[in-house]
């Protein structure tokens, strides 16, 4: 009897230790703490994420779907820039590296899968962790700092606890932001709210439909209700606010090489009658192409697409949007899949029904899905255009006035240079005003441009104070509809993740808030450090960003027209008859060998008077003449400036002497048109 307790004692002890030594295990596999978590893995997720491994952190970047960088492999291959003297860091690094998979300096247009194994070779070279297909579930936050959140796979349901010392939120829609209780807001700000005048309600002639289409299902009977797509909203007033958004698309990439193609097929729940709208327009407006006639189609390298909305009747599907920035995964996943229905729906219909003018389909019928892209989803983008869902209301909203340089900030951690852009938020009724009947028109799409680049707060990246202690927000950052629509493209949105991970390295090195960093060390941090590796920085000269290491002889004129580095350039026509030259004189820190670059930008205007700007985009000199002194040696030549419009042009590579003893000059010497001089760059090799 003593012999059998003892044994069933020591069995007892076995069982705890086991027991024990599975619920350790079990912690330790759903429990994992991190110097930096990054929630959402789009381009600026990823860029995030990098950036702070580089910066010796531990990383972690969780993304819900199984794909990374968001519509930057997603479709949206034709990049939205604005200005490319936006665009700095790793960001630039980026298309730099698109740029030599092309064989090119940097390249703004590109193919899916091509940055989707470029952002895969930025995971690989921090080496930091990722986690696909886990969404968040709850966050557990303590005295305005969260302490951890809890994920779950997709797959399998499995949750994780994940801690971390700094959160940053890179998703389109703010999810990790909302569930901190950080303010927020959805859909447009009166304009009175902010002193705007190009927020709220637009009815503007922007993708919009010709006046006089009939809304009803048969034509003139009012009984016979509404065609599909169109609500019955009422118009509110100019300027006025409200929660509806603007409407989303997918970014399409069709081949039209026939070897590299899938058929566009009849969806299985394909309805003809949700296009009755585009065949109404187009029999008013006759369109020869699809092509600006029916949607706007970018070529992409190799016989590719980046497809966009164009028009009154296209791609985007306005209205069906509004409940996506506050809805559950799984709503959010429904209202994916009736985007994505709709869309194969109107390319079927635009190729096969008999009703659309036989040249269009034609046309269309040359196109498919790429057989090479979106292999893992019927070669169909998994990712929708989310053009904009919950934006933060933080330390500052960046409003029109920043865009339009009538409000200024000093804690600027990254530019935007896009027009303030929107698309349309409403397609409902409007009474036509010559003949009283009701048309349908689509209201909300707002274009309006024509401004440099400019500063976005860090502030605008950060809760108000005594929200969050611990959580940055690049994406869904703080500002209005309207100053948005300008900030909210990918290329910007790597930048200010950037910058959200050096802050994030701060305050954790500091032991601060990401309220109170030192915003001028990060500044710097990001001046001086701009790839993230300690690499020596390249040297940009530029009339407008370094006028102490630019000098003009003779009368320039300064333009603000035509292609430019910046916010103008200087250009001259009198094709030689005085000499006229525009000196670039870099501070070599380090000496060695440069690549050295010219930027080509297309001429703003004459020649004759300061101040003068004609916008001549023609009679740009077939050649320029330039000088360039390295180190000890001095060299004369000409460029042909006819090739590379508004992009860089490659004089050389040099070895260069430290200090300010080198120098490129452009000459109107023997122009036999207008010479311009803008921008060089200095790239250490």
């Amino acid at each position: 009897m003593l012999i059998f307790c003892l044994k069933t004692l020591k069995t007892m002890k076995k069982l705890n230790f086991l027991l024990l030594f599975t619920f350790t295990f079990h912690l330790s596999t759903y429990s994992q703490t991190y110097d930096i978590c990054v929630y959402g893995g789009t381009s600026a997720g990823v860029m995030a994420a990098y950036s702070a491994k580089m910066a010796g952190k531990s990383v972690l970047l969780i993304e819900p779907s199984k794909h990374l960088g968001g519509l930057s492999t997603g479709g949206l291959g034709q990049t939205d820039i604005g200005n490319k003297y936006a665009i700095t860091g790793i960001s630039r690094d980026f298309y730099r590296r698109i740029g030599q998979h092309y064989g090119k300096f940097e390249q703004w247009t590109f193919e899916p899968h091509v940055a989707e194994n470029l952002f895969q070779e930025y995971v690989k070279r921090a080496n930091f962790s990722v986690l696909m297909q886990h969404h968040l579930l709850s966050i557990n936050s303590k005295d305005a700092v969260i302490q951890s959140i809890e994920i779950e796979n997709g797959v399998d349901n499995e949750k994780k606890i994940i801690k971390a010392k700094v959160f940053i939120d890179c998703t389109y829609e703010g999810d990790l932001m909302a569930k901190a209780g950080v303010s927020y807001t959805v859909g447009r700000e009166a304009n009175a709210q902010y002193g705007e005048t190009w927020n709220g309600v637009q009815l503007l002639n922007k993708h919009q439909f010709p006046d006089g289409i009939d809304p009803y299902k048969t034509p003139g009977d009012s009984t016979s209700g509404l065609l599909w797509g169109i609500s019955n909203h009422r118009l509110a007033a100019t300027g006025s606010g409200d929660k509806w958004v603007q409407a989303y698309n997918f970014r399409l990439c069709l081949s039209k090489n026939p070897a590299n193609q899938v058929a566009i097929s009849r969806p299985a729940d394909y309805d003809s009658t949700k296009y009755e709208l585009l065949l109404r327009q187009i029999a008013v407006e006759k369109p020869t192409q699809i092509n600006w006639g029916v949607m706007h189609i970018a070529d992409m390298p190799n016989q590719k697409t980046d497809i966009n909305n164009k028009g009154g009747f296209s791609t985007d599907m306005i209205g069906e949007n509004y409940d996506y920035a506050e809805a559950d995964y799984a709503t959010r996943q429904k209202i994916v899949k009736t985007h994505e229905s709709y869309t194969k729906g109107f390319l079927y219909f635009v190729g096969h029904d008999p009703r659309m003018p036989e040249h269009l389909r034609r046309q269309m019928l040359e196109w498919g899905y790429p057989k090479d892209e979106y292999t893992d989803n019927q070669h169909f983008s998994p990712q929708m255009y989310v053009r904009e869902a919950r934006r933060m209301v933080g330390e500052y909203v960046m409003t029109q006035q920043n865009c339009e340089g009538r409000a200024s900030v000093q804690d600027g951690v990254g530019m935007a240079a896009y027009t303030m852009d929107s698309h349309n938020c409403q397609r409902l009724l409007v009474r036509d005003a010559t003949t009283g009947k009701m048309q349908v028109k689509n209201e909300g799409d707002v274009q309006v441009g024509g401004f440099p680049p400019y500063p976005i707060s860090y502030r605008s990246l950060i809760p108000k104070r005594g929200e969050c202690k611990n959580l940055l927000v690049p994406v869904c950052l703080s500002a209005t509809h309207i100053a948005y629509g300008s900030i909210r493209m990918e290329p910007v949105f790597m930048v200010l993740a950037q910058s959200a991970a050096m802050a994030a390295v701060l305050a954790i090195d500091s032991q601060q808030s990401v309220q109170d960093i030192d915003v001028q060390k990060l500044q710097n941090v990001l001046k001086t450090n701009p790839l993230a590796d300690k690499s020596e920085p390249e040297i940009l000269l530029d009339n407008d960003v370094t006028p102490a290491n630019v000098s003009s002889k003779g009368n320039w004129q300064t333009s603000s027209k035509g292609g430019k580095y910046a916010a103008t350039q200087l250009n001259d026509n009198s094709k030689g008859a005085e000499l006229k030259t525009v000196t670039f004189t870099p501070d070599i820190q380090k000496a060695g060998r440069y690549d050295v670059y010219l930027f080509n930008a297309s001429p703003g205007g004459g020649g004759g008077n300061p101040g003068h700007e004609e916008g001549n985009q023609t009679g740009k000199s077939r050649q320029t003449q330039l000088r360039l002194k390295a180190g000890a040696m001095v060299k004369s030549m000409r460029i042909d400036t006819q090739q590379q419009i508004n992009d860089w042009l490659k004089v050389g590579t040099f070895q260069l002497a430290k200090g300010k003893t080198n120098f490129l000059e452009i000459s109107n010497k023997n122009a036999d048109g207008i010479v311009v001089a803008d921008a060089v760059l200095f790239v250490p090799k």
